[in-house]
């Protein structure tokens, strides 16, 4: 029974979950205008620079606002839904470990998305340039834009179908769904780019399934962003943020290499997250059937 069950037992009725997500994404988009507009206002009368382009501090700026709107959206929904903060899983407590291991599976995920791809001759790197303020910038950026994301995507959504009867797995596809639809209005977006990141979504939700906490894939989120961009060169899911540590070259842009639209949109992509995903689903089933087995104390 939950903590928050009444003193006779029985659980307060609440808005199904099927109503608080579109209204939660209602109240999201009102706040995101709102906040948005402010952000862009402070970016031309005090920074003097335009929305369009405004550098990565301005890309800091306009990210905070949309994660201070994703916050403003979901806290006064938990209150509504008699659900406390901590469901959002951003409790750092029991899974700090968890930050290494997204920091770690980003790692290898370019140890061989970026390693096969050089070996192939699919990428050559042809200039390195070393900007320790960019690249500072650019990861608190991206930091921002793994926890608008992960807070919306996973916290919120996929957090809100799990206290659904809806089978485990297809809340994970639907939220994936959502986090790829999310993106459809990126540049050089086709086929393979959005099913690399349906696959993503998934990739990015499975631990969540079980730990119910957002460190791994704000972590991973994190790194695969920046070590794909501003680190390798590549573009970040067909956009160009900031400069990059290595300067790439494509002699031919095609679906071994991701083309225009980075290394997300690379066949050798969709394999890695497909495999990653299965080792996590196994790691996750694994470790509920060993808690299972394990008799509980009263």
């Amino acid at each position: 029974m939950e903590a928050d069950n009444i003193a006779g037992g029985k659980e307060p009725k609440r808005l199904p979950v099927w109503a608080c997500i579109p209204l939660f994404i209602v109240i999201l988009f009102i706040l995101l205008g709102l906040y948005g507009t402010l952000a862009r206002g402070c970016l031309s009368l005090v920074l003097g620079v335009e929305a369009r382009h405004p550098g990565v501090m301005g890309y800091i700026i306009l990210e905070a606002s949309m994660l201070l709107a994703v916050l403003t959206a979901a806290i006064p929904m938990l209150r509504f839904e008699r659900r406390p903060f901590s469901d959002l899983g951003l409790s750092l407590k029991g899974h700090v470990k968890g930050l290494w291991y997204g920091f770690l599976m980003a790692i290898l995920l370019y140890l061989f998305g970026f390693g096969i791809s050089f070996v192939l001759g699919e990428i050559e790197v042809t200039g390195f340039q070393f900007k320790p303020l960019d690249l500072l910038g650019s990861w608190v950026f991206f930091l921002l834009v793994a926890l608008f994301e992960e807070i919306l995507m996973r916290g919120y959504i996929l957090g809100r179908l799990l206290h659904t009867t809806m089978n485990k797995f297809l809340a994970l596809f639907v939220s994936a769904a959502l986090f790829a639809f999310m993106h459809i209005f990126n540049p050089e977006i086709a086929f393979l780019p959005m099913l690399n990141l349906l696959l993503a979504g998934m990739l990015l939700g499975a631990s969540y399934l079980y730990t119910r906490n957002l460190c791994f894939p704000i972590s991973l989120h994190l790194f695969w962003n920046w070590i794909q961009g501003p680190i390798l060169g590549y573009q970040v899911s067909g956009n160009n943020f900031t400069t990059s540590m290595l300067t790439l070259r494509m002699p031919e842009e095609n679906v071994l290499n991701g083309g225009a639209f980075g290394f997300e949109g690379s066949l050798i992509c969709t394999v890695l997250m497909i495999v990653f995903t299965i080792l996590i689903v196994w790691w996750g089933e694994k470790r509920e059937a060993i808690s299972l087995a394990v008799p509980r104390s009263c």
